[in-house]
């Protein structure tokens, strides 16, 4: 190729390059491009990271368990207690969830997909605690309760312990959750 030939092509590149360049298109420099992908992160992706999946979303009630007062949500129907707190990575210290049921009747739970580990408490249509159990995560085995119960309360796993609940102690169970039915 000739020097004048030479000279052509290398200026329509950079006058190509300059174009593009002043249209915000093809030809920007590595650092543009990647402003322009952090500011897409920023736009669309960063508002979603705090929609974490294990943020309750059925309705809750205080309750006094032992020396302390947990927030638990509530688990009346089928589909919630079938869910109950699957898929979850972590549960706050005072939080939990009470499964209610229409009826007292000897419970069993697993730990299907559940990866915290728990302690379940089994409460009697008095609201007498019958029975207290550990269960582990992602366990398949059943923890059955040793009486029947009414009410299932799943809690971190040492939380019982540490608030000084025990089998015969009575809870408070809120109207709202007594007077549920499936």
């Amino acid at each position: 190729m000739s020097k004048r030939a030479d000279r052509n092509v290398r200026s329509t590149t950079c006058l190509a390059a300059q174009r593009n360049s002043a249209n915000g298109s093809a030809g920007a420099s590595p650092s543009t491009l990647l402003s322009r992908l952090i500011a897409i992160f920023c736009l669309f992706l960063l508002p979603t990271l705090g929609c974490r999946e294990d943020a309750p979303t059925l309705p809750t009630v205080p309750i006094q368990i032992g020396n302390r007062t947990f927030t638990l949500e509530i688990a009346a129907n089928d589909a919630n207690r079938q869910k109950g707190l699957m898929d979850r990575d972590h549960m706050p210290i005072d939080r939990g969830m009470i499964f209610a049921f229409s009826d007292e009747a000897p419970r069993a739970f697993w730990m299907k997909n559940t990866r915290i580990p728990l302690d379940i408490l089994y409460i009697d249509a008095s609201g007498k605690i019958v029975d207290i159990k550990s269960m582990q995560p992602l366990d398949l085995r059943s923890s059955p309760s040793t009486a029947p119960a009414k009410f299932a309360i799943e809690l971190n796993q040492g939380a019982a312990k540490l608030c000084g609940a025990k089998i015969g102690d009575v809870l408070t169970i809120p109207p709202n959750v007594r007077d549920t039915s499936d």
